[in-house]
């Protein structure tokens, strides 16, 4: 109650006249009531008419409701920034050379009579087989492979684990005229690696799994044909 009255008190003070203050003497309960002007103690309540930054700024924003902060749970939406950058060089050089010969002679036969074997004499010299066989074979191969792929998708958390940890599931898809892109993201997240503004990096995500088509005329001109396909999968030459 008395600190009640004290402030009920300071307040009259300071719609005194600053004039009357000097005449009447009232300099020490001016400085009675400074001494309550702490920054320990509680800001005063805004007075109607009084400027503040809200009704003063046209560029305040009141904050939302602290909903940001609570838990996450089933169905809410994060936000994945998605950075996947990968590099593979690979060279390979392979040679084989081989060299086969045959010299095969006959020189004993078989006659069979009916009822016994015996040796059968060759009349005309023994059958003889010879030849020789050839072969070289050299590949030599450079590949250089890089890959990017940077974009922002949000998802929904569509599984909570028994541990705590967020299944995510993300899908896009976006048309203009013929020409459509499908994006779609699927992966689990741990609740600590989800900043205070609900994003999480790609390389967060365990199971991840990105899957981005493109559909449509650009498309269509550099796909390789069913024939090229079928070619460079089985090369039968």
């Amino acid at each position: 109650m008395r600190k009640h009255a004290e402030e009920r008190a300071c307040a009259a003070w300071q719609r005194v006249p600053r004039a009357l203050v000097v005449a009447g003497g009232l300099l020490a309960a001016g400085e009675l009531c400074a001494q309550d002007g702490s920054l320990v103690s509680a800001p005063p309540a805004p007075q109607p008419g009084q400027l503040t930054l809200e009704n003063a700024s046209f560029m305040y924003r009141r904050l939302p409701p602290e909903a940001d902060n609570r838990e996450l749970q089933k169905y809410d939406i994060i936000t994945v920034l998605v950075d996947y950058r990968a590099t593979m060089l690979s060279e390979e050089d392979a040679q084989n050379r081989k060299t086969n010969s045959l010299n095969a002679v006959l020189g004993d036969w078989l006659r069979f009579d009916g009822k016994d074997l015996f040796p059968a004499p060759q009349s005309r010299g023994d059958p003889r087989v010879s030849g020789s066989l050839s072969s070289q074979y050299r590949a030599e191969s450079e590949m250089e492979l890089r890959d990017s792929l940077t974009f922002k998708i949000a998802a929904y958390i569509v599984d909570i684990l028994p541990n705590g940890n967020l299944v995510i599931e993300a899908r896009r898809e976006i048309r203009i005229n013929e020409e459509v892109w499908q994006q779609s993201l699927t992966g689990v997240v741990r609740r600590q690696s989800i900043g205070p503004d609900r994003t999480v990096r790609s390389d967060e995500v365990a199971e991840l799994r990105i899957d981005k088509r493109e559909m449509g005329f650009v498309k269509d001109g550099y796909a390789r044909g069913w024939f090229t396909r079928w070619y460079d999968k089985w090369k039968p030459f």
